[in-house]
C-alpha cells in the first residue's frame, strides 16, 4: 500500500510523538499505557507509515515525558515526528486484567448481533472523541457505517473468544 496510513487492526497505539525538545534529537512524547512509563518496555515502536523506533532514553517531565528515540540525532529530524502516532503488534501486549476491559484492537471484526441473535453488522473501528468509546458498525444490509456508544447500557455482552457482541441500540437504531 502506497500513499496513506498502514494501519492494521492489529497494531495498538501506545503513544504519541509531541514537539521536538532541545537541539540534539529529543522529542515530548505522551503514553497512553496503563503504567506511562510501560511504554520503553514494549520493544520497538512501530509508525503508520512503517518507520520503526526504538526508545533509547525516556524521563518524565510534567505530563508527558522526553525521549531520545533511535535514529534521531538532531533537532531538523525530531520536528518532521511531531504527531506521529507509535504502534506495537497486538500480540506484545498483556491480556486484560479485568474480565471488562478490552484492546480497541481485539474488537475490530467483531460480529454485532442484538439481543434476538440477528447479525447487525461488524466492528470495523473504535473511536474517543473525549466523551467515552464509540464503536462503527458496518451493516450487513449495507450502507453507511453507525456509531454506537460503547457502553454496557449499549453493548451489554463482549464476547471475544466468540467473537461477536450483543448490542441493544438506543430507541430508533436498530
Amino acid at each position: 500500500m502506497t500513499g496513506g496510513p498502514r494501519i492494521c487492526p492489529r497494531l495498538v497505539c501506545l503513544g504519541q510523538i509531541g514537539a521536538a525538545h532541545g537541539v540534539r534529537g529529543e522529542v515530548r512524547l505522551r503514553s497512553f499505557t496503563a503504567d506511562p512509563a510501560a511504554i520503553a518496555t514494549y520493544g520497538q515502536l512501530e509508525t503508520e507509515d512503517g518507520r520503526v523506533f526504538a526508545i533509547e532514553s525516556l524521563r518524565p517531565v510534567k505530563d508527558h515525558f522526553v525521549v531520545r528515540l533511535s535514529g534521531i540525532a538532531d533537532r531538523d529530524a525530531a520536528e518532521q515526528l511531531a504527531n506521529t502516532k507509535l504502534y506495537v503488534p497486538r500480540e506484545r501486549l498483556p491480556e486484560p486484567e479485568e474480565p471488562d476491559e478490552f484492546y480497541h484492537a481485539d474488537l475490530i471484526g467483531l460480529a454485532v448481533i442484538d439481543r434476538s441473535g440477528r447479525q447487525l453488522g461488524a466492528i470495523v473501528a473504535v473511536h474517543n472523541f473525549g466523551a467515552g468509546d464509540l464503536i462503527e458498525v458496518r451493516p450487513d444490509r449495507g450502507g453507511k457505517t453507525e456509531l454506537l456508544p460503547f457502553d454496557t447500557a449499549t453493548v451489554p455482552t463482549v464476547d471475544v473468544a466468540a467473537g461477536r457482541i450483543v448490542v441493544d441500540p438506543p430507541a430508533g437504531r436498530d
